[in-house]
């Protein structure tokens, strides 16, 4: 049976719109330098933010 890796030892980023701390997700490996938000909800939220000049 495989090693499992404890969630505290998983890769980590801020957030591009809460800035809340999120951990990698097996979904995301293999696209994980790409991923900027947390969630479905903060994706649609920095769609609905004007740019920041």
């Amino acid at each position: 049976m495989p090693k499992r890796v404890a969630k505290a030892d998983l890769p980590t980023k801020a957030c591009a719109v809460c800035g809340r701390p999120f951990a990698w997700r097996k979904a995301w490996r293999k696209d994980w330098a790409e991923v900027r938000y947390c969630s479905d909800r903060c994706r649609r939220a920095a769609r609905e933010k004007p740019a920041a000049r």
